[in-house]
């Protein structure tokens, strides 16, 4: 019992990486330590190489999983973003694995550009860490099927952008959108399109009762106020910012904050419309519980005009063919 409670308070401290993450010959700028004897043991000191035969030790030992330093985050997030591309191209790592780097590595980056979203180069790292998602799904359905294992299912804002902006790259290539450009922008769009709640205090936000006319005015306002923010970084492409505006515009005019018809929506808003919808209705939130997939996608189906149907259509092909017949 005391062996234990050691070594959760020890985890506290620290955090776990996967080794397969640590890239053959690259310098590291953290300690990397071991649990060894009931503790945490510094087993390789930063500004040293990791070199193959470190890597190979580790693995004749059976050795997964290291150890660094709380403190030490920023610095391995920044290494593995830098190194993602590699990683999830290494035929030595199991894909589950690799969604899983890729997940866990896509919501630390939007935790820090919520944090910091007028900071230009938080969204130089998020048009990155969107390429090596668009080429990751374009692998192919498993890709996404992977990705899809291990979403979250309680909802944060953080999680939440990640999941919305998997389900619509993966809604776009259901759909036959292959320009590299499109898939692009509308990641990037989708990924940020919830930043404009940085604004918005957490009594709001995690409000476990329904909203005031006031505070729902408040939030109506997040759109807007996300785009204000992501122009002061002049960073992104146009097309990117309908997302951030438009994701809760519905086609019947039901929507905010400029009640618009589907015509009047961009493409990329539209598809965002639905991933948006779908994400927030399939996770847990503090005021509701969430609702299964197909009992979400048969209520998206019955709001006529709000969504395109095409789309709708196909997304409910995208989370399960089977699902179909019931809708």
């Amino acid at each position: 019992m005391a062996a234990a409670l050691t070594r959760t308070v020890v985890e506290e401290q620290h955090v776990p990486i996967y080794l397969e993450c640590l890239r053959v010959d690259s310098v590291l700028d953290f300690d990397l330590y071991l649990y060894a004897d009931n503790r945490l043991v510094l087993y390789r000191s930063a500004d040293l190489a990791f070199n193959d035969r470190t890597r190979q030790k580790l693995l004749e030992n059976k050795i997964d999983r290291l150890y660094i330093r709380g403190d030490s985050k920023g610095s391995y997030q920044q290494y593995i973003e830098k190194n993602l591309d590699k990683v999830l191209t290494d035929p030595e790592i199991g894909e589950e694995k690799k969604a899983s780097i890729l997940y866990e590595t896509s919501t630390t980056l939007v935790k820090d550009v919520l944090s910091n979203p007028t900071y230009g180069e938080n969204i130089q790292r998020t048009k990155d860490m969107v390429s090596n998602t668009v080429n990751y799904i374009l692998k192919g359905r498993e890709a996404f099927m992977n990705l899809l294992r291990i979403t979250s299912f309680d909802y944060y804002t953080y999680s939440h952008s990640v999941n919305v902006c998997t389900f619509s790259i993966a809604l776009a290539q259901q759909l036959d959108f292959r320009d590299e450009q499109f898939l692009h922008e509308l990641g990037v769009g989708a990924l940020l399109h919830d930043v404009g709640k940085s604004k918005i205090s957490e009594r709001i936000l995690n409000k476990r009762s329904t909203l005031s006319p006031y505070e729902f005015e408040i939030m109506k306002k997040h759109p807007q106020w996300g785009v204000d923010m992501l122009k002061e970084t002049n960073q992104l492409a146009q097309a990117s910012y309908y997302p951030v505006l438009q994701h809760h515009e519905r086609g019947d005019r039901c929507g905010y904050p400029h009640a618009l018809t589907l015509d009047e929506m961009h493409v990329y808003s539209q598809l965002v419309a639905i991933t948006d919808t779908f994400d927030a209705m399939t996770t847990d939130r503090v005021y509701q519980k969430a609702t299964d997939t197909y009992p979400t996608l048969r209520i998206m189906f019955s709001l006529k005009g709000a969504y395109d149907h095409d789309f709708l259509r196909a997304f409910a092909e995208l989370m399960g063919p089977s699902g179909l017949a019931d809708i």
